[in-house]
């Protein structure tokens, strides 16, 4: 987590028990208009491969997980709390979750989807497929930054 990042957060649990688990980062390749989807409401689930976790050896989120947004600056605009996680393959990704990713529809979810993703696998020589296992997040917002 860089020092902005730090800030933010250590200010906001500043008269409260400041909860362990927390990390930072941008969605996506558009983070600025991710940002500001889950600060309007629009936002309210994201998603990445599974794929990504085990390569990494991350472990996958949990309900006690908070995450700082970030925009295209590395600066701290917004906080969450992740409140469902699934795994499910992309194929099977619903309607209604696809919708709550902010990307208006089902079909534009599908579209944005497949390229983040095959470009992204790209880089670590692998294919995409349609049936790739996700790791599905539903967060509420805690906090927006003051400008």
């Amino acid at each position: 987590m860089n020092e902005a990042a730090q800030t933010y957060w250590n200010e906001y649990w500043e008269d409260g028990e400041k909860p362990i688990s927390v990390s930072s980062g941008m969605f996506g390749d558009t983070p600025d208009l991710l940002a500001q989807l889950v600060i309007s409401g629009m936002k309210t689930a994201t998603c990445s491969g599974y794929v990504f976790y085990e390569m990494d050896n991350t472990p996958l989120p949990t309900t006690d997980d908070y995450f700082i947004i970030l925009n295209h600056k590395e600066q701290p605009v917004a906080i969450i709390k992740t409140v469902e996680v699934t795994l499910i393959p992309m194929n099977e990704v619903t309607e209604e979750f696809a919708i709550a990713e902010g990307d208006g529809s089902y079909e534009n979810w599908i579209s944005i989807h497949k390229r983040y993703f095959t470009g992204e696998l790209q880089k670590v020589g692998l294919e995409f497929s349609e049936d790739m296992l996700l790791v599905c997040e539903r967060f509420t917002l805690i906090d927006v930054k003051a400008k």
